[in-house]
């Protein structure tokens, strides 16, 4: 069995991530090596296991070692033809992909880039943590941005700070990949919540921005012109280069994120290539300020 002596760490090229190894996930883990991986998640945000070949099974009891399996999202009715996949038959995993089997999907969120998001963050509990298995990948593209919002709050002009602090905004899913829900029209269909615009890490006590361009789409207090103005502005500061870490996935990676401080989004692939990974979620708790 792994011990902590075995694990190697490496930080990654930019704003949060590390690269760990001297570990086959496809084996139960110690205690010990389990703490030593909540311990190094907290610090880079962003952990990366290179050259792993988990069976869903496997990969569901890798999950199980950080808290309760988050059960997949279930979309209305007039919108499930976007998420739910022929081939997503277990509750705690969905596949990220745009193959298609007789002209069916078999997963969600399909081809082409995808905007930066929270992992269900429109629900009233988002996901604690995310954890992405590459299975099939395209020639090139595809890769998974990430933003370091502790940093985004630390940069963060006072004002703006004492403006939006104690705000809540309202995050709004319509399983979109790059378009703003319209929220002029009637929303009580759509999955949606409040949460603050800041929130506290239930860990670390630090302070991050909970906002992202895909499903935030209004702050409360203000008029519909201000919000946009500066979510627009937090969005753009999300995105910028000197808070990200760009993930170019290698068949076998396994990436997971700690979903509370971490926004992400993908890049442009082609649809004539297929791209496959298969995610599973550990469940949250309400964000607080």
């Amino acid at each position: 069995m792994v011990s902590i002596a075995d694990l190697t760490v490496k930080p990654l090229p930019g704003a949060l991530g590390a690269e760990i190894s001297g570990i086959d996930l496809c084996h139960p883990l110690a205690g010990p090596v389990v703490d030593e991986i909540l311990a190094l998640w907290r610090e880079h945000i962003v952990l990366v296991f290179r050259d792993q070949d988990l069976t869903m099974e496997q990969q569901l009891e890798f999950a199980g070692n950080f808290g309760t399996l988050g059960a997949r999202k279930q979309a209305p009715d007039d919108l499930r033809e976007r998420t739910e996949g022929i081939f997503q038959t277990n509750e705690n995993i969905l596949l990220v992909t745009n193959i298609k089997v007789d002209g069916q999907p078999v997963g969600a969120f399909g081809d082409a880039d995808m905007w930066f998001h929270i992992d269900s963050g429109y629900a009233e509990r988002p996901y604690k943590y995310t954890i992405l298995h590459a299975l099939e990948l395209p020639s090139k593209g595809g890769n998974t941005l990430f933003s370091n919002t502790y940093l985004v709050y630390d940069a963060l002009p006072g004002g703006l700070k004492e403006k939006l602090r104690g705000r809540k905004a309202l995050h709004i899913h319509e399983y979109l990949r790059t378009e703003k829900v319209d929220i002029a029209k009637d929303i009580s269909g759509s999955p949606h919540c409040y949460h603050p615009v800041f929130i506290t890490h239930p860990e670390t006590g630090k302070k991050a921005v909970f906002v992202d361009r895909l499903m935030t789409r209004l702050i409360e207090g203000f008029d519909e012109a201000e919000s946009e103005r500066i979510l627009n502005q937090l969005f753009d500061l999300l995105e910028s280069p000197e808070f990200l870490y760009e993930h170019f996935w290698r068949l076998g990676d396994v990436v997971m994120w700690d979903n509370r401080v971490a926004v992400h989004g993908r890049t442009w692939f082609a649809k004539e290539e297929n791209r496959l990974l298969r995610r599973c979620t550990i469940e949250g708790a309400p964000p607080y300020e």
